[in-house]
């Protein structure tokens, strides 16, 4: 598939189509409201809200282990179980499967093209909830090997052996902007002092598709971000940066990126760091 580094962890939406049945698949569809879900979702999808099953009331991502076996058992799901992840927003599986791998999950795949490509395709969507069994799931501890925290992002201001990565739009980079306007006087806008900006969605094709291996090099070699050197890309919450370690990890091959999940919304109420705009 396009010669990525590991292709095999996104499926095609035929293959998906094929394998519906499998009752070792589990098909989650991630979203911030349930409204799409509850009338147009896959056959067998369950239904992940982000708000309400992944995020804290202060918008920092629930990285709590006990919370995750919770919602993963809620959903039929067991420890060998082959996951397919996907959303109507661009990149939401990419971001599900960093997640996963935190809690040491195995077997995650991406749905390329998500939703918009499946119902483009006139593949069977539905009404009816999924309703599985619970489970009794057993998630690893944090791997922190995939995450980078505020002080190492501080030190690696200037270090030209490291980029920081912010993948927010134009908008939200340049200050203008809030992902969700904060509470008076609780954030702060711009941007991370010396950090290249590339939007995640200019990986993606209109059919919200992933871009070619040699597209996505291209992509990020011109802007600096080479196979040489440690990425931390950033966003609001966490959930486009987790995309782009994904999008850098495992399409392109990337061998030294972490996700700062931490991002925007831990940074600009951070008092004794810099802000750029």
């Amino acid at each position: 598939m396009n010669n990525y580094a590991h292709p095999e962890v996104l499926v095609d939406t035929q293959w998906l189509a094929e394998h519906l049945d499998d009752p070792n698949l589990r098909i989650v569809e991630v979203d911030m409201s349930p409204e799409p879900y509850q009338n147009n979702h896959i056959p067998g999808a369950v239904f992940w809200n982000i708000f309400a099953d992944l995020l804290l009331p202060d918008m920092r991502i629930n990285l709590n282990v006990s919370a995750m076996e919770k919602l993963l058992s809620r959903s039929g799901i067991t420890n060998d179980m082959t996951i397919v992840a996907y959303g109507s927003y661009p990149g939401t599986g990419a971001w599900i499967f960093w997640l996963l791998k935190l809690f040491g999950h195995q077997d995650i795949r991406v749905l390329n093209g998500g939703h918009q490509k499946w119902v483009v395709e006139g593949h069977p969507v539905t009404a009816e909830l999924s309703n599985f069994p619970p489970t009794r799931y057993h998630a690893k501890p944090l791997d922190d090997n995939l995450r980078v925290f505020h002080n190492e992002i501080q030190e690696s201001i200037d270090d030209p052996s490291r980029v920081i990565l912010d993948v927010r739009t134009i908008e939200e980079y340049q200050g203008e902007q809030f992902l969700m306007k904060p509470p008076e006087g609780k954030e702060r806008a711009g941007h991370i002092p010396g950090s290249v900006h590339l939007e995640h969605v200019l990986t993606l094709n209109e059919d919200g598709t992933f871009k070619s291996f040699d597209e996505l090099k291209a992509l990020y070699s011109s802007n600096g971000i080479t196979l040489d050197k440690e990425v931390f890309p950033y966003c609001a919450i966490g959930g486009r940066s987790g995309y782009t370690w994904f999008v850098l990890k495992y399409l392109l091959g990337y061998p030294k990126v972490r996700n700062y999940d931490g991002s925007w919304n831990e940074w600009s109420r951070l008092p004794d760091v810099a802000i750029e705009k």
